[in-house]
């Protein structure tokens, strides 16, 4: 005797003697390897398609698209956005400028929220105080920030005025309107997404790992550099490459207490002036493509590094 088709639901004869199932479409689809709740993706995808990946080709589909002037002034035909991004000085030298604001701040936050994490570890009196306002930049946003930083460093402001009236300088300090100005906006919009980052890391690694290498003779900076180093490395790659993208996009800090036709003359601001200047909307979405592509550079070098220095899993929480 056959036995009975396990797993299959009744079947049913229908016109001309072909056998219809009545199994469900769900248990069809599950018989084929398809898992149906996949469907749950689609809104994500949807969204994805709609406000990320079709205009990001149609941006870089804009790229060669040159305007005429462009085409006259520089040639290459459809790269002749590209040929003017690297031949003009004006616009070229906004990338290392760009970096020049970028790669501190976000090394200088990483670098900085370790100690300050590792302290907070430990449970003592005033840590609730003192996190709230670690983080409390977070909810001011860059151009209450910037406006901040005139109101106290400005010439006028009351840093100056106080180091005025006590003898300390003769002339009021430029803190604000240059490369320093837009270095401590940064800083402090930025420094809240890197410390809390690596609170989260640090408290994902097991405390007993390191008191056991205590016990076995390890100092200090042994215990960091062979154990906490290597299994917080995910977490410095990650914190580092969030507020670098952070900072590399950086637009109000540098119109607002920067340079904004010198020394902060960043990208953001060289596609504001292609777009909203001079009308050049190819120029400007060639720069934000070539925006894109030094991030892209920046974080696979950081990926590398961490794959030198850690090739299990994340240990961290974040």
């Amino acid at each position: 005797m056959t036995a009975p088709a396990v797993g299959r639901g009744p079947a049913r004869t229908g016109r001309g003697g072909k056998v219809k199932s009545t199994a469900s479409v769900r248990h069809r689809l599950a018989e084929r390897g398809i898992d149906t709740s996949l469907l749950m993706l689609l809104p994500a995808l949807v969204f994805a398609v709609a406000l990320f990946i079709y205009p990001f080709s149609y941006g870089i589909g804009l790229t060669f698209q040159p305007s005429a002037a462009i085409q006259e002034q520089w040639g290459a035909g459809i790269w002749s956005n590209y040929v003017a991004f690297f031949r003009d000085a004006f616009i070229f030298d906004s990338i290392y400028l760009t970096m020049r604001l970028a790669l501190p701040v976000a090394l200088f936050n990483v670098l900085v929220s370790i100690p300050v994490a590792f302290k907070l570890r430990h449970r003592f009196r005033g840590k609730k105080l003192l996190t709230t306002l670690l983080v409390l930049p977070i909810t001011l946003g860059t151009v209450l920030t910037a406006q901040g930083l005139l109101i106290f460093a400005g010439r006028q402001g009351w840093l100056n005025r106080f180091l005025l009236q006590i003898g300390l300088i003769d002339e009021p300090l430029q803190l604000v309107n240059n490369y320093w100005g837009v270095m401590f906006s940064l800083i402090i919009s930025g420094f809240p997404f890197a410390f809390l980052l690596i609170s989260s890391y640090l408290s994902g690694i097991d405390p007993s790992i390191e008191a056991a290498a205590k016990t076995m003779g390890a100092n200090w900076v042994q215990r960091f550099r062979r154990i906490i180093l290597p299994l917080l490395a995910p977490g410095l790659a990650t914190t580092f490459i969030l507020t670098f993208v952070l900072a590399f996009s950086v637009f109000p800090s540098a119109r607002l207490v920067g340079d904004a036709s010198g020394e902060t003359r960043v990208m953001a601001l060289m596609a504001y002036r292609a777009f909203g200047e001079l009308n050049d909307f190819t120029m400007a979405s060639t720069i934000a493509v070539m925006m894109g592509l030094v991030e892209l550079v920046v974080i696979g070098v950081v990926l590398v590094w961490r794959s030198f220095m850690y090739k299990g899993s994340t240990g961290g929480k974040g």
